[in-house]
């Protein structure tokens, strides 16, 4: 699969099979969830709800498979040979760009299942229509504890698994000790917002918010990346 991903893509760039994928899966899932924002807005539960249930689970499955088969995707660049620009816009610009893109992968993904346990959590059915409860929800630090155990627990299964083949590396290590730390911070934080909004709905509809935001920048970094990467500043280019 990986050899597959590493075939020319099929947008017209410099890019491979993976990289306008991505692109185009991005695109796809960014305007799936400002449809049902939309809806939200306009007060269709239901097909807010199953628009963005459904967006939510493919965009999960999609992005953990294809960061698996690419070994992190963008992370697997070994130093700065896959970007043709100047030294001096990839140290000022691409790198600290690629970065802060990779921090909001993971808050994205974090942010992706949180919401969709709150919109289960927070939902109610008044006769034909689904509507966010007007009801307190409230969590725990026992349950908090068992949630981060649960993720560092398959985190160090997964790294098990990688120093056991032989592809474990620093790199990994600092993603997905990135990633357990987002959690532990979101999981902090939902002990602290539910003082903030015990309710419910509020909590969905405010959170909900600004993972939508979150999920605009997301589409907008990542964006200018490919297009630095693959149109204005291919490998080999002299910049």
């Amino acid at each position: 699969m990986d050899e597959l991903l590493k075939q020319p893509g099929f947008l017209g760039t410099h890019a491979t099979l993976g990289a306008d994928l991505s692109q185009l899966m991005a695109t796809v899932f960014t305007g799936l969830f400002i449809v049902g924002w939309i809806q939200a807005k306009q007060g269709r539960g239901h097909a807010h709800h199953w628009l963005m249930f459904g967006g939510m689970v493919a965009m999960l499955t999609f992005f953990v498979s294809y960061y698996w088969f690419r070994q992190l995707g963008v992370l697997a660049f070994a130093g700065k040979e896959g970007f043709g620009g100047p030294p001096e816009l990839y140290d000022n610009f691409f790198w600290p760009l690629l970065k802060f893109h990779i921090v909001l992968v993971i808050v994205g993904l974090v942010m992706a299942f949180y919401m969709l346990v709150l919109g289960f959590r927070a939902q109610a059915i008044e006769g034909v229509k689904r509507v966010l409860a007007d009801r307190i929800l409230l969590t725990t630090w026992r349950k908090v504890g068992i949630i981060l155990g649960v993720f560092v627990g398959i985190v160090l299964l997964y790294f098990s698994f990688l120093l056991v083949t032989g592809r474990f590396s620093l790199g990994k290590a600092y993603v997905w000790g990135s990633f357990l730390s987002i959690v532990a911070g979101v999981l902090g934080l939902e002990i602290s917002i539910q003082r903030i909004w015990p309710n419910g709905g509020n909590r969905h509809r405010a959170l909900g918010s600004f993972t939508m935001i979150l999920y605009c920048v997301l589409f907008a970094t990542g964006t200018v990346i490919y297009s630095l990467l693959y149109v204005l500043y291919p490998p080999g280019k002299i910049g």
